[in-house]
This record gives structure tokens, C-alpha cells and sequence, in this order.
């Protein structure tokens, strides 16, 4: 169902990936170590109390779709708008990338160098054990990946591509995305994906791929407990 969209992040953290997440009934985030994303089952209600015991201060989270008043003993870092797009397309051609290689918790320190580098999005150590992640490697270092953030009933969110600027316009990531795609449309599976309104250019060329966007833009903001 396309509900399961709307506040996915609610729908990953207290649906299929439960085990990965803290907090209470009403709030929960990506245990810490994890991408550092938090929701709430109630937009209207939200339960900072429940969620914060579970958040260092001065930590930088991220919430989206809520835009209600920020508490008093949290503070506003950003806030942004993003396109919630969702895969409307035919599963990709046969793999374009069969050199590429599955990411294990050996290559999470690699990994969080790349993300550190190319800033995809909220990013932690441990994000590569929230689904499949794959590589491409020059040697023994990670130069492109792409992988499996959410996990939202049927949905299953495209997330952390990236390229190292060395290895930028040779196709890496979109072939590791399609690889992505691939798999998961073969396994019945949904694909969606986050993208910065600002960045028209990675929002055409999803377009262009095969995917539409969900509704309207949602917000997205990055939060700090005081």
C-alpha cells in the first residue's frame, strides 16, 4: 500500500526493522550507530519525551514529513525539502555490474569514509547492516556504493550512492542502483528513494530512470537535543 509511504520512516522503524530501532510506542529512532534518523507515529503529537533518553546531546538526527513547533530543550539545525519518489518502472536489464561486491561490517569503516566524503545523506557506521549494500572497489578501496536504508512493509528505500570525485561520470552509481532496483523488483519489493529538491540534477536523471515522485515534497530537518 502507497500509505506506507507517508511517514515511512515511522513504518521501517516499528514494522520490519524494529530490531534495529529505540525508543517508545510513539517515538523511535535508528539505534545509535545506525543512520541517525528518527519518527513519530503521531505527526501531531509527537513524543519527544520517549525519545529522548535514547539521544546524546548535541547529536545531529533527522526527522521528515513532521513540521510541528521544536521543544524547548532541542534545537533546529536545518530544514530542507526532499522528494519522496517511488519506482514506477520495469525491473533494469540483467546486471551491468557483476564485478561489484556485497558490503559486509568488514568494509564499514571504508563505507563511512565514502559517506563522510560525499555526504549522501544521514549516514552511520553500522548503516551497511540495514540491508544490501554494494560496492565498487579500485584495489582495495571503495570508490562508488549503493544500498538499502528503510524497510517500510513492500518498500525498500535506495539509499547512501555515492561516488568518490576520482571515479565521477563512469556510471558507477546508477549501475549500482540498478542493481539494487533489479533485485528488488524481482523479489516483488517496491523501490523508493530520498533526493534534495535543490538537487535538480540527481532528480532528473531518478526521473529518468523510473521513478515518479510521491506526492509533494516533505520536509525534512536535522535536530539537536540541548
Amino acid at each position: 500500500m502507497d500509505s506506507h509511504l507517508d511517514n515511512v520512516f515511522w513504518h521501517a522503524l516499528s514494522g520490519p526493522q524494529q530490531h534495529f530501532s529505540v525508543g517508545s510506542a510513539r517515538a523511535r529512532r535508528y539505534a545509535p550507530g545506525l543512520s541517525p534518523i528518527f519518527a513519530f507515529s503521531d505527526l501531531e503529537r509527537p513524543d519527544f519525551d520517549g525519545l529522548s533518553p535514547h539521544c546524546d546531546l548535541g547529536e545531529h538526527l533527522y526527522v521528515a514529513d513532521w513540521r510541528g513547533p521544536v521543544p524547548r530543550d532541542w534545537q533546529l539545525v536545518v530544514e530542507a525539502a526532499i522528494h519522496r519518489m517511488v519506482w514506477r518502472g520495469d525491473a533494469p536489464p540483467d546486471d551491468l555490474l557483476p564485478e561489484a561486491i556485497r558490503l559486509d561490517p568488514e568494509h564499514a569503516a571504508q563505507a563511512m569514509e565514502l559517506a563522510t566524503l560525499t555526504r549522501p545523506g544521514p549516514f552511520g557506521l553500522r548503516t551497511i547492516e540495514l540491508g544490501e549494500y554494494f560496492g565498487c572497489f579500485d584495489d582495495d578501496r571503495l570508490v562508488a556504493m549503493a544500498g538499502e536504508r528503510s524497510n517500510a512493509g513492500s518498500f525498500r528505500e535506495i539509499s547512501g550512492v555515492c561516488t568518490h570525485p576520482e571515479f565521477q561520470g563512469r556510471g558507477l552509481a546508477r549501475k549500482l542502483m540498478n542493481k539494487l532496483i533489479r533485485r528488488q523488483v524481482m523479489c516483488g519489493e517496491t523501490p523508493f528513494l530520498h533526493v534534495m529538491c535543490s538537487n535538480e540534477a540527481a532528480h532528473a536523471l531518478y526521473l529518468r530512470m523510473g521513478f515518479r515522485d510521491h506526492l509533494d515534497p516533505v520536509t525534512v530537518r536535522v535536530l539537536s537535543r540541548l
